[in-house]
């Protein structure tokens, strides 16, 4: 099934055995926990005329690709962030955050308030009521080190999800194929019998599906990223518009 196929078509392939599962903007709704942040930053931080929604397309947006960078395992997490803080800055005439010690200030109280807007998406827990339900194993493979994702779950009353893949697993992320195959491994399945739902088109449908899984694309009315369309999905890739649509598209 392509993005093209209706949004809850089963998927008509070999059965899928279990799932797993990407956490931010999937079992998280972390734009909104951004935005939270962002809030605050744009309070203290930049001029008065910079409104909350363009601060906030600007970060997810990431033009530099940063956050990709270090996915591929090209800078750590800190200088990814504090690259993004600077230019952020720069465009909403912000004060400089060049400086360590100015940055390590601006990083706390940005993790402080970002922290405090973890929640989980609404239809989360059910989803993984019915997976339960059905008898189907999961977990998470996510592009964030292992330890902050099992925080954030726990924090988001998800803990039952278990963290089996992160960034500094291998040192890189998504679309990695060794991420994907050692998630499969940790549920003791073949990658053909495993589903990879996460809300990126390109490193998540697309990158499980080039690693040999079933990718789900989670294209929430509202939330999609800039230039994320999904238009060069290719085969064994469906497309769902919440997580209680999961279930019955891959027929389970």
């Amino acid at each position: 099934m392509t993005t093209a196929d209706a949004v809850a078509g089963r998927v008509s392939r070999p059965a899928i055995r279990g799932v797993l599962l990407d956490v931010d903007d999937t079992l998280v709704d972390t734009r909104g926990a951004f935005r939270h942040a962002l809030l605050r930053v744009a309070d203290e931080y930049l001029d008065a005329g910079a409104g909350p929604e363009a601060v906030l397309a600007h970060w997810r947006e990431d033009r530099s690709g940063w956050y990709r960078a270090h996915t591929r395992g090209e800078m750590t997490h800190r200088e990814q962030r504090k690259r993004r803080a600077q230019e952020l800055h720069e465009t909403f005439g912000g004060p400089s955050l060049a400086d360590d010690e100015a940055y390590d200030i601006w990083d706390a109280g940005f993790e402080r308030h970002f922290r405090e807007g973890w929640k989980a998406f609404p239809d989360a827990a059910s989803m993984l009521d019915a997976l339960d339900a059905a008898g189907v194993p999961y977990g998470s493979v996510s592009n964030a080190d292992l330890a902050y994702q099992e925080l954030k779950l726990a924090a988001c009353g998800l803990e039952r999800v278990e963290m089996f893949v992160g960034v500094d697993t291998f040192g890189v992320g998504k679309p990695d194929p060794r991420v994907f195959v050692e998630g499969c491994r940790r549920l003791g399945l073949d990658p053909a019998e495993v589903a990879y739902v996460g809300d990126e088109p390109d490193i998540d449908a697309g990158g499980a599906a080039r690693a040999g899984l079933t990718g789900v694309w989670l294209d929430r009315p509202g939330t999609r990223r800039a230039g994320h369309d999904g238009a060069d999905l290719g085969e064994r890739t469906a497309r769902i518009v919440g997580l209680d649509e999961l279930v019955g598209a891959l027929g389970l």
